[in-house]
């Protein structure tokens, strides 16, 4: 069978099997806790696991939270003095000081990263694009955005883009969702790295022009290839297609449903909101999109995302690897993993540093992580060691 279809049938049967009007408790003014054991976990596995990560065997993680039926069943925060573990690369001029070497671009800064003026609220870097799509989502529910077929260009004035030509001209809105606008861009070596097209545009001054004026490499919606810069785009869209600044339109729309308070969105040297990694939030609140995905976009029985939308969302819209075991949706991640000889399939956001919120639909899980493992080489937390080590804990598993 192939594989794009076998990972859409598992999640349409999920989501058409998942018990949504049995939620009884929701989280909006907070979760509740209980112990491993009371939710089907076992405490001992997910103790090996905060040890491992205690011990530094994924590198630089700051916290881990599992959230099952629920509730919160496991919570840790890990200290890390970033001031001293990046010191010197804080004061060197590269590709991750960007602008300012005191300001929110130099990747290195503890005053900026990972947390907020050294507060609660954690970067949530690319997992941002995540929630841009939700937001998005809600705004198509209320049939305040624009038709997914819509040509960018229709967004600018033409004779102001450069390179120009058919191909650009045939890009859409829904190929800036799902990463496929033909657009030069090669964002897969190392942030670090000086030929990255993401920190080449970070230092130009309006990263939305910047975008739009590289040349077309392939035709839209033809392959996959990962552009942080079709997500600010979408900001731009947005703004202009609703006349509201997208980070009001999420407090208004999204955020206030969830009961999410606190929270810091970046904005771009040109003044735009950041929809490709400026939000800040602590796990506890990332964690409620993620819920509110699992949940099929409701929220204490009201329909905050359009199911439609959530369901559309986590199916592939293109495969990122050949072997198909991670692809990729309206700006969420698909995970293929084995467990006991059956394919599953979790979806991601993935933040840049090691941001991740994973849900795994079919034991009814959230897991949270955060960290800050920025430079190449070094040892990080993938996604199938998180899923494959809380698996391990999960004790009524099908056989």
């Amino acid at each position: 069978m192939n594989t794009r279809y076998l990972a859409s049938s598992i999640l349409s049967l999920i989501f058409v099997t998942l018990p949504v009007a049995a939620q009884s408790e929701w989280p909006t003014r907070g979760w509740s806790s209980t112990t491993p054991p009371e939710v089907g976990l076992d405490a001992k596995v997910l103790a090996s696991i905060d040890a491992d990560i205690g011990e530094g065997k994924y590198g630089y993680v700051d916290s881990m939270l599992v959230i099952r039926h629920g509730k919160v069943a496991f919570e840790r925060f890990y200290g890390h003095d970033y001031g001293s573990i990046y010191g010197l690369e804080s004061r060197t001029p590269g590709p991750l000081v960007v602008h300012d070497p005191t300001g929110p671009y130099n990747y290195f800064n503890p005053w900026w990263h990972p947390y907020y003026r050294k507060g609660p609220l954690h970067t949530m870097q690319s997992v941002t694009k995540s929630v841009v799509s939700a937001v998005i989502g809600v705004a198509v529910g209320r049939n305040e955005f624009p038709a997914l077929d819509t040509p960018v260009l229709s967004f600018f004035e033409p004779s102001k883009v450069a390179n120009v030509d058919d191909r650009k001209r045939r890009m859409t809105i829904r190929h800036l969702l799902t990463m496929s606008t033909g657009l030069d861009w090669d964002e897969d070596v190392p942030y670090a790295d000086p030929a990255n097209t993401f920190t080449i545009m970070a230092r130009s001054p309006d990263w939305v022009q910047y975008t739009i004026d590289r040349p077309m490499a392939q035709n839209p919606g033809e392959v996959f290839r990962y552009n942080s810069g079709a997500t600010l785009i979408l900001g731009h869209v947005f703004r202009l297609a609703t006349g509201i600044d997208l980070e009001e339109y999420a407090v208004n729309h999204l955020f206030a449903p969830l009961g999410i308070e606190d929270y810091v969105w970046k904005r771009t040297p040109s003044g735009l909101v950041d929809t490709q990694e400026g939000l800040y939030v602590a796990p506890r609140d990332i964690a409620k999109i993620a819920y509110l995905y699992l949940k099929r976009g409701q929220w204490e029985g009201k329909q905050i995302v359009p199911e439609a939308w959530v369901k559309a969302s986590v199916e592939p819209s293109f495969s990122v690897v050949q072997d198909h075991s991670l692809e990729y949706g309206y700006k969420w991640w698909l995970w293929h993993y084995q467990d006991q000889g059956k394919d599953r399939v979790a979806f991601a956001g993935s933040g840049f540093g090691n941001q991740r919120p994973i849900v795994l639909p079919e034991y009814d899980l959230v897991l949270v992580f955060t960290g800050w493992n920025i430079l190449p080489d070094r040892p990080y937390l993938r996604a199938q060691d998180a899923i494959e080590r809380v698996l391990e804990a999960v004790k009524d598993r099908e056989p």
